[in-house]
């Protein structure tokens, strides 16, 4: 299983259908939205009082994270769900602002999340003599491999352990409930679709049939159905 795949059971094992609803009943149907651009933090739109649209738009307002923290969480995300034949990245999808919304809207985010931006760093120099964003691609994956496997990871790394199960749960959490990330899990919610009643044969099988009103009748909602428009 790819690493993708592993995200998506995980997404698929945590998130609740109402979760999922919940993230696309945050996009304005009339395609306002709010300073993120990530459809799970918009400020106006289906479900929000006043006060939270308020909120939100005060926390949206505000910045957490540096220029730097920021480029550091754009390539870290993309490391974790990279562009495949499937969707885009977890960038392209808008997770670094959903992150960013994150940390503002639940503080204890904060500082693991800060703290482990510095980890990285600081691991990359030790190395490197390079920050993680300065460090080349096989740099970093050789950071990262340190603190992606808990299981195998040496107890002196424990706080980049922590930090990124925290970067990732985000990163997938951001991912999966937006557009793309719902469009990669296959997921419909309710769609309109025609029942044609029970099969023929099926009928035929327990001795049963139509009679000529419910078939009339059947046909004209039918019809009427066919005359709907869904928004």
């Amino acid at each position: 299983m790819d690493r993708r795949e592993s995200l998506k059971a995980l997404a698929l094992g945590t998130l609740s259908v109402g979760t999922i609803l919940a993230a696309t009943g945050c996009e304005d149907k009339k395609g306002a939205t709010g300073a993120s651009e990530h459809p799970n933090v918009t400020t106006a739109g289906y479900g929000r009082t006043p006060e939270e649209a308020a909120r939100d738009k005060a926390l949206a307002d505000e910045k957490f994270f540096t220029p730097a923290e920021m480029k550091t969480i754009t390539i870290l995300a993309d490391i974790i769900i990279p562009a495949d034949e499937h969707s885009g990245s977890a960038s392209e999808a808008k997770v670094p602002e959903f992150i960013e919304f994150i940390v503002k809207d639940i503080p204890e985010h904060q500082l693991p999340m800060r703290g482990g931006l510095r980890w990285l760093d600081v691991q990359c120099a030790k190395r490197f003599n390079k920050s993680f964003a300065e460090s080349s691609e096989q740099q970093r994956i050789e950071v990262v491999d340190l603190i992606a496997y808990p299981e195998k990871a040496l107890p002196e790394n424990s706080q980049g352990v922590a930090f990124f199960n925290r970067m990732r749960n985000l990163t997938a959490t951001g991912f999966f409930t937006s557009k793309p990330g719902i469009k990669d899990l296959n997921y419909i919610g309710n769609t309109p679709n025609e029942w044609d009643g029970v099969p023929d044969d099926v009928l035929k099988q327990y001795g049963y049939a139509y009679d000529e009103r419910t078939l009339a009748i059947s046909l004209k909602m039918e019809d009427r159905g066919k005359l709907m428009t869904w928004d």
